[in-house]
Order: structure tokens, then C-alpha cells, then sequence
């Protein structure tokens, strides 16, 4: 049986909510939005750890934090997992591509994929690393402009438009080369390519075109929950992870954030319509972001945090083959998407794996073919070690429609009830009519962290405060 092309794109940053065919009253997307309304949306997808190295390490490895050992933002640490992602497609026959960000360490190694053109934004973590993008953009402009013209930072909240024009921006980049890449492959073989936008992700800079666009909009009101307060502060940094903005500056933040999405949606309408024109569409299709971004909502930037403006992410599935035209509100974790493309291509995965396949769920069958059962979940848990504050080390876990947040360090708690409150503005754990609700999740978290007797956070009776490690060895490292 001929093995499926499989692509999957990949955001950096991108909100949960921001896709129009999500109900967002601002952002325009009405490319992800047809895929969305032929494939399968996931009103419900979270990241197992909101920030960029441990996500994506779920993703390429299917395996929880837990079974990772990256349970926060761990860079220096190599990358040493068994049958990554890449990597068993390749030993199964695949041509294996990616075009953008990976987050590997070091930097530029390939983890299974066969060709790599790497953009890792500004980091550069050793004299030997290329970035791909800036030696093209070098080539592209005689070396006489570079993408740091516009004097942002790849962490702030500041925004302004690229100096670059439209066809030279690294969003229009990753899908150059990903055309590239699919006109000159191997087509005795089939594909995986991962196209891996660095952006939303700061520095937010669209094109001009988009900027201009979006300016002229309104900005939605901005959700500050009534337990907010104590990040009610000045902000007095570009980097800053919480703190109060005046209304104009974040306007423009959330307006330009939107413009960079719109910009890359337009850049997945063009590979989309140009693989319709040659006859080259993939068999599936899967679009997804490591995590969200804050973006102001409680007086909270960047990401790190279990809140849905961080922890949430966009997720469909398509396939050539099927249309699902369907919002699927089981929950779901990014490790999940390992396990549905191994199965999709039906290639068998290592028995350690957390993900489920997705695919029955979607085909409406009652048993997986490979991994978990996915009609057996309940909820999904999530975490993030220490990163700006140690106050904000947190555990969490939600069905869709309640979220549980246990902070390690204080032990303060906090509940949501997600069905009235799709934002959180209002925290319900002192809230009598919630008591039980309450008892429940917490049993449900003592339960699950008592397996994990290495983080001593629960004895099986209580949750104990204290604080998980950056850094630990992962179960199959």
C-alpha cells in the first residue's frame, strides 16, 4: 500500500484563539480556516509545557515532560531521545524535511531529518552554527539588509513593521523552501516536511502591507481576570513577562501579533494553492503551535503559564481523503499528533509512547490502531518548571471545561470553569458552589503526581509545595 505525503506545520507562539473560523473578532485567516472547515478542528489542544523546548520535545518524541525530562525551558541539554519522529519515518522509507525552527541542541542537528534549513531566530549557541535564512537573505540582498534593521527583540512586546519587503520576510521564506524542497525531492519515496514557522513568536514584524492592515482594525477587549492584581505593575522592561501596559501600546501589540498570523496565513495559502495547481497536494495535513502567548490578558506577556492564552494551542487535522467538517472537543496534548501520524502512515510506534492516535476519533471508530485509546481520556495534563518567577511553576490539567493550576512553590490553586468562562477572568476555588469540583481535580492531581515519586509532590494523600528542578533525566533519554 503506497505510503501517505505527510506535512506539518508548525508555529511558534501562535494563541489558541486566533483563527477567525475560532469565533476571534480581529484576526483574519481564511486559509487555515477552509482547512480547518474540510479537516477537523480541535476546540481543545493543549501543549504538555508551554514554552518552546519541552513542547516540542513532546511533539518529535510523543512522549510526556515527564518521560522527556525537559519539564521547563531547557537549552544546553542535548537532544538524545530514541525513534524521534523524523527519525522513524526515515528508517520507515520516508524523505524527511524541515524548513525553519526545530529548538534541537546543538543547533543544526538533524534528529532524523534528512535535510534541515535552519532558522533559529538570533540564538546561536556555538561559532560553528549557520542560519539558513540570514546566509539566503545575504545572497538575496547583497548583504546589504538583514532582518535586524528593524531594532526589535525576539522576547518583547514591542512591535513595529519588517524593513524587509513582503517576498523576503522570513515568513515568506519557509515556504519558499518548502516548495523548493517538494519540486526537486525524491519521488520514489514518500514525504514528511515540517514546515516550522519561527513567528508569532517575537519579533513582531510583519510585513508592512499587514501592518497598515491591521492598524486600522479595533482591538478587542482584553481579558484581566479578578485575581489578577499582583501583576498590576508598571512595565519596565521590553522583555517584561507581566505588568500593565498603557492602552496604545498594547493595542498595537495585539493588533501587530494578529498581523504577523494573517501574514502567515496568506504564506500557507500560497503553498496550499500552488500544490493545487501542480496535482501535489499531501495525503495530511497538520497545522499546530508549540504554545501560545499571553499577549497582555491578565497583565501577563510571553508564555510559561497554564492559562489558555498560553497553554491552549490551534490544532487541524486534514486529509486528502475525507472530509471531517467537524469541531472535536476532546482534549488533546501536542504528543498526541506523534502517535496519529504514525498511524495515519501506518507505521507501528514504541510501546513507551503517551500520544493517542487521533485518527479513530476521527474516523468514528471505537478502537485506536496504535498507542492509547484516545475514547478513554478524560483530561490532559500539563507543567512548567520555574522560568521568570519560582511563584509561577505550576502544575495544571483540564477536561476542556474545567482547568485545575496548583503552583509547586506556594501551593496557591486556582479553577476555572472554562464553559462560562473561556478566559478565566473569574477564579472559582474559594467559590462554595465549586467546593466539590474542586476536591475532585485536586484528588485527580495528588493521584497522578504520586506516580511520579522523583518529584516528591504528592504522597498519595496531599499535594506537597515545593519546587520541581529545571533540569532532570528523562525516563528514555
Amino acid at each position: 500500500m503506497k505510503q501517505p505525503n505527510i506535512l506539518l506545520i508548525l508555529c511558534d507562539q501562535f494563541r489558541w484563539d486566533c483563527l477567525s473560523v475560532m469565533g476571534h473578532p480581529t484576526v483574519e485567516t481564511p486559509n487555515l480556516d477552509t482547512l480547518a472547515n474540510e479537516g477537523a478542528l480541535f476546540t481543545n489542544a493543549y501543549t504538555p509545557a508551554p514554552s518552546c523546548v519541552p513542547a516540542r520535545a513532546s511533539l518529535f518524541t510523543g512522549m510526556s515532560p515527564n518521560q522527556t525530562g525537559f519539564i521547563g525551558y531547557q537549552d544546553g541539554t542535548e537532544w538524545n531521545f530514541p525513534n524521534m519522529l523524523p527519525e522513524v519515518l526515515r528508517n520507515s522509507g520516508y524523505q524527511t524535511h524541515c524548513v525553519g525552527k526545530t529548538h534541537f541542541f546543538p543547533q543544526r542537528k538533524h534528529c532524523g531529518f534528512e535535510g534541515l534549513e535552519s532558522y533559529e531566530a538570533w540564538q546561536v549557541f556555538g561559532h560553528h552554527y549557520v542560519n539558513d535564512y540570514h546566509e539566503w537573505l545575504a545572497d538575496k540582498t547583497g548583504k546589504v539588509m538583514d532582518e535586524l534593521h528593524h531594532g526589535l527583540d525576539d522576547n518583547s512586546w514591542n512591535a513595529r513593521p519588517s524593513t524587509l519587503p513582503e517576498e523576503l520576510h522570513n515568513n515568506t521564506w519557509v515556504v519558499t523552501k518548502g516548495l523548493e524542497f517538494l519540486k526537486k525531492r525524491d519521488r520514489t519515496r514518500p514525504y514528511f516536511l515540517n514546515l516550522s514557522f519561527h513567528r508569532p513568536h517575537p519579533p513582531i514584524d510583519p510585513p508592512q502591507f499587514y501592518w497598515d492592515e491591521y492598524m486600522k482594525k479595533e482591538c478587542e477587549q482584553v481579558p484581566v481576570g479578578d485575581w489578577a492584581a499582583k501583576h498590576d505593575k508598571p512595565v519596565r522592561g521590553l522583555d517584561t513577562w507581566e505588568g500593565h501596559l498603557d492602552e496604545g501600546k498594547l493595542r498595537r501589540t495585539r493588533l501587530v501579533y494578529y498581523a504577523q498570523i494573517a501574514h502567515i496565513d496568506t504564506q500557507i495559502g500560497r503553498l496550499i494553492r500552488s500544490l493545487k495547481y501542480q496535482g501535489e497536494m499531501p495525503d495530511m495535513i497538520i497545522f499546530t503551535s508549540d504554545h501560545g502567548e499571553m499577549l497582555g490578558d491578565h497583565h501577563l506577556f510571553r508564555k510559561t503559564y497554564a492559562y489558555e492564552g498560553s497553554a491552549a494551542v490551534p490544532c487541524i487535522i486534514w486529509t486528502k481523503d475525507k472530509a471531517y467538517r467537524s469541531k472535536e472537543e476532546t482534549p488533546i496534548v501536542l504528543q498526541d499528533l506523534y502517535s496519529t501520524i504514525l498511524g495515519y502512515a501506518n507505521i507501528p510506534q514504541p510501546d513507551y509512547v503517551d500520544g493517542c492516535n487521533l485518527m479513530p476519533l476521527l474516523n468514528h471508530e471505537s478502537q485506536a490502531d496504535v498507542g492509547k485509546n484516545i475514547f478513554d481520556r478524560k483530561w490532559i495534563h500539563g507543567e512548567h518548571a520555574r522560568c521568570y518567577s519560582p511563584d509561577e511553576a505550576m502544575q495544571f490539567m483540564t477536561d476542556g471545561k474545567t482547568k485545575y493550576i496548583w503552583f509547586t512553590h506556594t501551593g496557591e490553586e486556582q479553577l476555572f470553569d472554562l464553559e462560562k468562562d473561556p478566559y478565566e477572568c473569574h477564579e472559582c476555588s474559594k467559590d462554595g458552589a465549586y467546593k466539590e469540583v474542586i476536591l475532585e481535580w485536586r484528588k485527580r492531581m495528588i493521584d497522578y503526581l504520586a506516580t511520579r515519586e522523583e518529584d516528591h509532590l504528592s504522597d498519595g494523600k496531599e499535594l506537597i509545595t515545593g519546587l520541581l528542578p529545571v533540569k532532570r533525566k528523562g525516563i528514555h533519554q
